[in-house]
């Protein structure tokens, strides 16, 4: 399916272009230890690596598997998945965001910007399944109910979990982080019977 490639494509770009911001230190005449301390303080920067690789990786295996599903598409299905790739395509620059300002003043504006994003991004992906299983409108006849529903349960958590992680940024960085990692951690267990 067309659809399903392309999407493919712009998710592995999206993925790809998180590793650009971890750029190596540049010390002249550089010791082990200066090395080592300019490594250490790119902490942020792997941080929101991990979190949002991890984070687009299962957006894509949970594309994959919805895709297993769905049997056609239509014009309006496609506008709603390609939202759902305008907002993977972001993803990026919110990650860079939130490392560059983790850890100091600023950083609940990054949290904020973070959390955000994948607020929509999950309201964009539920649009994409919700549109596809409604009335089995573009499901495969044969689509076993149970995992529809299954399905539909399970994404349905996304995008208020994502608002918490949101509402908790403008108050506690660290409360926004454990909330959007406790997310990357569930959403990366299998479904059940799956």
């Amino acid at each position: 399916m067309r659809l399903e490639t392309f999407s493919d494509a712009v998710i592995a770009i999206a993925i790809t272009l998180l590793i650009l911001e971890i750029r190596v230190p540049h010390i002249e005449d550089a010791s082990p230890v200066e090395l080592w301390e300019e490594l250490r303080a790119l902490w942020p920067n792997y941080l929101g690596f991990l979190i949002s690789f991890i984070t687009l990786g299962v957006m894509w295996a949970n594309h994959c598997v919805i895709f297993r599903y769905i049997a056609r598409t239509n014009h309006v299905f496609t506008l709603i998945n390609l939202f759902l790739l305008l907002c993977i395509a972001f993803i990026p620059f919110p990650t860079a965001l939130m490392a560059d300002y983790l850890g100091h003043p600023a950083q609940e504006v990054g949290l904020i910007v973070y959390s955000g994003t994948f607020v929509i991004t999950a309201v964009a992906f539920n649009l994409v399944w919700i549109y596809a299983s409604n009335g089995n409108r573009l499901l495969d006849p044969a689509a076993d109910p149970k995992a529809v529903s299954s399905i539909s349960r399970r994404y349905l958590i996304g995008p208020p979990a994502y608002l918490l992680a949101f509402i908790l940024a403008f108050f506690s960085a660290t409360a926004s982080l454990v909330v959007l990692i406790a997310l990357t951690i569930a959403y990366v267990i299998p479904y059940p019977g799956r």
